[in-house]
């Protein structure tokens, strides 16, 4: 039904997505979310003069999301009918080369003691690091059990891999424990025919081990997100939008290329980001603008980090606002709370700025978004109320 009622105009819509932005009271600061929290009269005057409020579920009651389906949702894909495994995401963010039949997976190093993951992200190290260990492998590690394999650093402790070869399936579990000091985990077979692709993971992940076993920190690898090539609708097909992302992470970079959005030039810092919009934004109907370090202090436990990066939006906000879109859109693709230092199941606390003269008249955090007038709704159907908003909808029967 959706595409019957499409309007073809130049209306703009801007997803601002803050990734991990939802979280749950934090008993040492009076029980306040970082975005309860934050002094942001930017985001909270345009939700109180133009703004309506509301909560949205990634994928379905309970669900903990990863951050694949999580912004897959947030454009309107259903993430349980397309699944879409984030090493494909990571491998395309990298400007890989990705064929019909490769095997790509999302990785990262780690330290390993006495067969215990100790630090899943060997402490952070720096960029320049990875790309000193992934010129290591590329020289060492050509190829595994007849597979080539292709690596690329990616920004800190993250990298991604392909394995190229016949007979490669994704049927694979995630070659990683998810916790520190947790046992090293080697993916396993989830068909019978996955069970010759388990070995090129697992073989692969043993001549790391052992390549960098005179390393101090970074010893060893974990690789998850296992998928092929995807097949999926364009979003400009989908939704008769021209889009555009704006993101510095590969992953995001890579999910944008998947549905067939336009990325430009990765962005240093937030101020060459809302360069980036303004340049082109007479060109596009559709903005993904991306901001990750809400997810990154989220998954530290760091509470006032959350709270500074939400602010640090709030300070750039009034140059995507004065852009004037029919729709603005703020939001994150799942939770990640600081007490809990992970993704979590929680609802997604989301302001639409809208031109419809509609207003909650209210502050946007978690507490207010639980009574606004959007009510709790999935993730998925997000897209289709921003575009009613933005007037990109038809009426529906006579």
């Amino acid at each position: 039904m959706m595409d019957e009622l499409l309007l073809k105009n130049d209306n703009k819509v801007i997803f601002l997505i803050l990734d991990g932005l939802g979280d749950i009271p934090n008993p040492p600061f009076d029980l306040k979310t970082p975005l309860e929290a934050a002094k942001k009269p930017n985001m909270d005057g345009l939700a109180v003069q133009r703004g309506v409020l509301g909560r949205i579920i990634p994928v379905d009651v309970g669900i903990t999301p990863g951050s694949g389906p999580g912004h897959l949702s947030l454009f309107g894909y259903d993430p349980q009918v397309h699944e879409i495994g984030r090493g494909v995401l990571e491998v395309l963010g990298l400007n890989m080369k990705l064929k019909d039949g490769d095997l790509a997976a999302r990785a990262n190093f780690c330290t390993i003691k006495e067969g215990l993951v100790t630090d899943r992200r060997a402490g952070r190290i720096p960029t320049s690091e990875t790309e000193r260990l992934c010129g290591l492998i590329s020289s060492e590690i050509k190829e595994v059990e007849g597979c080539e394999v292709i690596v690329k650093p990616g920004k800190s402790h993250r990298f991604a891999v392909i394995f190229r070869g016949k007979d490669l399936t994704d049927r694979l579990t995630d070659a990683d424990p998810h916790k520190d000091n947790k046992p090293l985990t080697y993916t396993s077979a989830k068909a019978p025919e996955a069970g010759f692709s388990a070995r090129v993971v697992n073989s692969f992940m043993e001549r790391v081990m052992v390549l960098l076993k005179a390393e101090p920190v970074a010893n060893g690898a974990l690789l998850r997100g296992f998928s092929l090539k995807p097949d999926i609708t364009p979003f400009t097909e989908k939704f008769a939008m021209k889009a555009l992302a704006i993101a510095t992470y590969p992953m995001y970079r890579g999910l944008a290329k998947v549905l067939g959005m336009d990325v430009r030039d990765e962005p240093a810092n937030y101020d060459e980001a809302v360069s980036i919009l303004k340049k082109n934004y007479n060109d596009y109907q559709f903005f993904f603008f991306h901001v990750k370090e809400t997810d990154l202090a989220g998954e530290d436990g760091n509470f006032e980090e959350k709270v500074q990066a939400i602010e640090n939006v709030d300070r750039f906000l009034p140059e995507i606002a004065g852009l004037d879109p029919h729709t603005l859109v703020i939001t994150g693709d799942h939770s990640t709370p600081c007490p809990l230092k992970g993704h979590s199941w929680h609802p997604v606390p989301a302001l639409i700025v809208t031109k419809t003269g509609e207003t909650d008249g209210r502050a946007f955090h978690e507490k207010n978004c639980l009574a606004g007038s959007v009510g709790t709704i999935y993730s998925k159907d997000l897209m289709s109320l921003a575009l009613a908003h933005g007037g990109r909808l038809d009426k529906y029967g006579a």
